[in-house]
């Protein structure tokens, strides 16, 4: 296996890694931006701006041409041709220490992100939750009591979704049911054992969940029984997320923090976008949303 540096970006909040259309595409939720790159040379071949804090991003349909965003209380459509910013749905919390945060599309063509409520007093119980936006542009509450929520997907094998906590340093399973709505909440795994929370996730084509384990420059992998496989050092203090990509879809591609506003970093390679090759395992297609945009 080679780990090594792609480009030189320097992020500050690198998040979100996605293969899509041949590049790598990632956001740096701190300063507001969707970047695509050269998947060989690292190379900047769009760059997007949008409002900051961002959480998370899925393309919109075939084209390529409309990204749904997490932005900070709000879900919306930015059209990566012309710029235009289109609000779609928004929470029903609001808090100066609450925003949304990860999220994916999933196979019904929804979005599904949750949210992160940090900085709060003892005993003071975390607003937002887990929601799901539908292809009738619906907003749905999914689940709630979720610290930091991270890494959602869906394992290609069982059809169930993932969903990280990584300040309760849990990663949860569901079933998603005909409608859409969750149930068999279960706890996939605890990774206390790993000295971290888990933060972005993705599956391989085996049903094995890689998470970053952010607090201990990591990345891990557990099979479908949540036992831990595989532990990857890496040369960055915060790694954040992770994703499959490549033409085999069998390359790793890894983001990091620099400064978040709540971990700092200065090192080298800090900030750093990774990629990683003769892993041995190979990734799948993230599916894209379908809203009537």
């Amino acid at each position: 296996m080679e780990i090594q540096r792609l480009g030189n970006l320097k992020l500050a909040l690198g998040e979100c890694p996605m293969w899509h259309g041949g590049r790598l595409w990632l956001l740096d939720c701190r300063q507001g931006l969707v970047l695509a790159l050269d998947p060989e040379t690292g190379e900047v071949t769009a760059r997007h701006e949008a409002p900051a804090p961002l959480g998370s991003f899925a393309f919109n349909g075939d084209g390529g041409d409309c990204i749904v965003l997490s932005l900070k209380e709000e879900i919306a459509a930015l059209n990566l041709r012309t710029g235009k910013l289109q609000s779609l749905a928004r929470i029903d919390a609001s808090h100066p220490n609450l925003r949304i945060n990860d999220g994916t599309a999933l196979a019904d063509g929804s979005f599904v992100t949750g949210t992160m409520h940090v900085f709060r007093e003892e005993g003071e119980p975390a607003l937002g939750g887990l929601y799901r936006l539908d292809t009738a542009l619906r907003l749905h509450k999914l689940d709630d009591g979720i610290d930091i929520a991270n890494g959602p997907c869906v394992n290609p094998v069982n059809g169930r979704l993932h969903v990280a906590d990584s300040a309760a340093r849990v990663i949860y399973s569901y079933a998603i049911t005909a409608d859409g709505a969750l149930a068999d909440k279960q706890v996939f795994v605890r990774t206390d054992a790993c000295d971290s929370g888990p933060d972005g996730c993705t599956f391989d084509s085996e049903g094995g969940l890689w998470t970053a384990l952010v607090r201990v420059g990591a990345l891990g992998r557990f099979d479908m029984q949540g036992r831990l496989t595989h532990r990857i050092d890496l040369p960055v203090t915060y790694p954040s997320a992770l994703c499959f990509g490549g033409p085999d879809m069998a390359d790793l591609f890894v983001t990091s923090i620099s400064a978040s506003g709540r971990l700092s970093a200065s090192g080298p390679m800090d900030g750093a976008v990774l990629k990683l090759t003769g892993v041995g395992f190979r990734g799948v297609a993230r599916p894209v949303c379908r809203l009537p945009l």
